[in-house]
């Protein structure tokens, strides 16, 4: 079964940019519904950004405009690219797919925090 490894969190100034990486163990083709989820203190787990294997793009309202979801299929990585970060984007991010080799089956990766404060 696939794994998938975030990276790229960390403490930011409101106003900052990170990025965040979701390395997939083999070919990103290999994996269906890629999309990056956050998960804050005492909420429940929200879709930020999803991608096709087309390229096609869909976004959580309250990140359009500020993040950029992205694959780089030869990396077999995920991308996500957040500016004019808030302190509500405060959370645990994690990078989802579901495995076509292993009946759909769903993969999380272990997630990384992302800390939005002054």
């Amino acid at each position: 079964q696939v794994q998938l490894v975030e990276s790229g969190g960390g403490l930011v100034q409101p106003g900052g940019s990170l990025r965040l990486s979701c390395a997939a163990s083999r070919s990103i083709f290999s994996i269906y519904g890629m999309g990056w989820y956050r998960q804050a203190p005492g909420k429940q787990r929200e879709l930020v950004a999803g991608i096709t294997e087309d390229g096609s793009t869909n976004y959580a309202d309250s990140v359009k405009g500020r993040f950029t979801i992205s694959r780089d299929d030869a990396e077999n990585t995920l991308y996500l690219q957040m500016n004019t970060l808030k302190p509500e984007d405060t959370a645990v991010y994690y990078c989802r797919g579901q495995d076509r080799d292993y009946a759909y089956t769903e993969v999380w990766g272990q997630g990384t925090l992302v800390i939005v404060s002054s």
